[in-house]
């Protein structure tokens, strides 16, 4: 490693003070370090290839922060991200100016508010982003509406469905965005479904569609007094307006998908809603309609769970709904997995495709409204 003598020197003074993070701009190339009084800078001047330079200026913070000049380890990158950052280890990889080992940190089940801003810093990312928003601390810190706010506007340029998808299940968490905000994106996902799909996962009990409760409604409220049984409050909430306007919800999607992450993701949203019923986790019977709706009659005609033979004695008049709300807790991706391991399909032909499954999806959901 030969750097040149007056970067040695300025990199040299700028490790003797306390810094927070540290980038490195390889197109000028430029070393940027955030430390507590602001931004400091060093301008480079390679004395070979900028690349390799660059990679002994890597090994230079290295060596001085973890002591070993072999920068940041390829084993390390798998390992950190996938979340198994130590928290104490997190501060010292923000200082390596790898953007590697800045994505290490954004993952990191440790993360803080204090923690995200310096993150920021080092990379504005929409990946980042939503990483870091899936962190309490961050979404609920100071850091938490800035990230939303960026989000919202880098929105209309994601070309990804299923990144479009987790932006907006990570700008719904409480207190982030305006609840003008909030009906923009519900009015735009008239446009482009993939949107109903982020709401459905963010806020399944809060969409913003006016729906009437099912006819029924208040016959079982009455029916129910105050039952503390998982199926019977399951099925209220599902007969209750918020619970139609789900429904309701997730037929406009259904009817009209775009692409196959939306659909993956739709099927799950389905799934997470009616879990709280889910009577077995066995991926493979999952993969049948047929087969659910089978595992689903046999359930309810042996009344082997003492919750289920409860639930069924006192609304003897909604079975078919007690069965169509078990059959919909069974739905995940496992149900089009046959279908997409297939078939690299969008639009009209993926939509033709998938209605064997949506079809007899649609007249279960039609058992609940």
């Amino acid at each position: 490693m030969q750097l040149s003598p007056e970067d040695s020197l300025r990199l040299n003074v700028l490790l003797a003070q306390p810094l927070q993070a540290v980038r490195i701009d390889e197109s000028k190339p430029m070393l940027y370090a955030l430390t507590e009084r602001g931004e400091a800078r060093v301008a480079l001047t390679p004395t070979c290839r900028p690349d390799r330079y660059i990679k002994w200026v890597r090994e230079m913070f290295s060596s001085h922060f973890l002591g070993s000049p072999s920068g940041y380890p390829v084993y390390l990158r798998r390992w950190t991200r996938m979340g198994q950052a130590k928290a104490d280890s997190l501060e010292k990889l923000l200082l390596l100016g790898e953007p590697e080992a800045v994505v290490a940190v954004a993952q990191s089940p440790a993360l803080s508010d204090e923690l995200a801003r310096r993150v920021w810093w080092c990379g504005q990312s929409a990946d980042n982003a939503r990483r870091m928003l899936k962190k309490p601390a961050v979404a609920q810190g100071a850091m938490g509406t800035e990230l939303a706010e960026f989000l919202l506007e880098f929105l209309p340029f994601e070309e990804s469905p299923k990144a479009m998808i987790d932006s907006i299940h990570a700008v719904l968490q409480p207190d982030l965005i305006s609840e003008e905000q909030r009906a923009t994106l519900w009015k735009k996902a008239k446009r482009k479904t993939t949107y109903y799909v982020g709401f459905l996962h963010a806020q399944p009990h809060e969409l913003p569609m006016e729906a009437a409760a099912h006819g029924r409604w208040s016959e079982l409220q009455e029916t129910l007094l105050e039952q503390e049984n998982p199926y019977l409050t399951l099925l209220e909430k599902v007969l209750s307006a918020q619970g139609q306007a789900f429904l309701k919800t997730v037929e406009l999607v259904m009817k009209k998908p775009a692409n196959q992450d939306e659909v993956v993701s739709l099927m799950n949203a389905i799934g997470d809603y009616f879990a709280d019923v889910r009577p077995y986790e066995d991926g493979e019977r999952r993969r049948s309609l047929q087969i659910m709706q089978a595992d689903v009659d046999l359930l309810c005609d042996k009344q082997c769970q003492p919750d289920l033979s409860e639930a069924l004695r006192h609304v003897a008049d909604f079975v078919p709904q007690l069965k169509a709300v078990m059959v919909l807790s069974l739905v995940s991706e496992y149900l089009v997995n046959p279908i997409f391991g297939q078939s690299d399909a969008i639009g009209s032909l993926m939509r033709r495709k998938l209605e064997p499954v949506t079809e007899p999806l649609l007249q279960v959901c039609a058992l609940l409204r």
